[in-house]
């Protein structure tokens, strides 16, 4: 039985200081993932791609270790990320697993704003039989929405510390 799940955040964030270089600070490509993302996670793949892993957690006393491969595509002001290929360890045997992140940061006349996607397609793992479809569902769409929260968090904050550190270093 295929479980499917998803969460979606939107950040709209006010930036005052220097938001004419929100543009040209979104090109430093390696700069900005690794300031939304946990650089320590982040392994840079080649031009446009990491691999990066997700903070591993535990479900159903499971514990939970996706990888994924990222793609990053940046175009006047927007920086695109969205998921090339991904691994799940800690489930067991799993037949079918696919990631889809769909995310975009753009910069506006207010701040930054921003959207992201990230969902699931797992066929439910063995040991998980016996829970009910509908609990595994909303766990996992918990879960989903926690790791979201979390980059958004580190949207609001690391990034936009990241940011004027980088106009300071550029003396901007």
């Amino acid at each position: 039985m295929l479980l499917s799940f998803d969460a979606k955040q939107k950040i709209k964030l006010s930036v005052t200081r220097n938001k004419e270089y929100l543009s040209k600070y979104l090109l430093e490509e390696e700069r900005v993932v690794g300031a939304m993302l946990d650089s320590k996670k982040l392994v840079p793949q080649g031009v446009g791609k990491y691999k990066y892993t997700v903070t591993s957690f535990k479900v159903f006393q499971l514990d939970i270790n996706p990888v994924v491969s990222i793609a990053v595509e940046n175009k006047d002001g927007n920086l695109k990320m969205s998921a090339l290929e991904s691994t799940l360890d800690g489930l067991g045997m799993i037949d079918d697993f696919n990631l889809i992140l769909k995310a975009n940061l753009e910069a506006t006349s207010i701040g930054l704003e921003g959207e992201a996607l990230l969902g699931v397609s797992v066929s439910q793992p063995p040991l998980l039989k016996l829970v009910p479809r509908k609990i595994l569902e909303s766990t996992g769409h918990s879960v989903l929405n926690g790791i979201l929260l979390g980059i958004k968090s580190r949207v609001q904050q690391q990034l936009v510390k990241d940011f004027f550190d980088w106009c300071e270093l550029n003396k901007i």
